[in-house]
């Protein structure tokens, strides 16, 4: 018989530990980090990855640029030009 996890969803492998609301914050945060992201160079979706906490990298283009912890760019991206850094 399979997890049930249809409510809590990533944050079903904690089971009842730690609290519902703690889990359901922690679901939140898990399902944004792990989405599909759209690269903000070459456009491309799913191919952005985290390469640590608020590093990411664009697997097709090559990009690397920083973002917010669990997402490629954070709320205050609209306000600063872009970059592109090349390795």
């Amino acid at each position: 018989m399979g997890r049930r996890t249809k409510i809590v969803g990533p944050a079903g492998s904690y089971g009842p530990r730690y609290g519902v609301s703690v889990r359901k914050r922690v679901r939140d945060i898990l399902i944004k980090k792990r989405g599909p992201h759209v690269c903000p160079f070459c456009g491309s979706v799913g191919t952005v990855y985290r390469v640590a906490v608020g590093i990411w990298a664009c697997r097709k283009c090559g990009n690397v640029w920083t973002g917010a912890a669990y997402t490629p760019r954070s709320g205050l991206a609209p306000y600063f030009k872009k970059y592109i850094i090349k390795e």
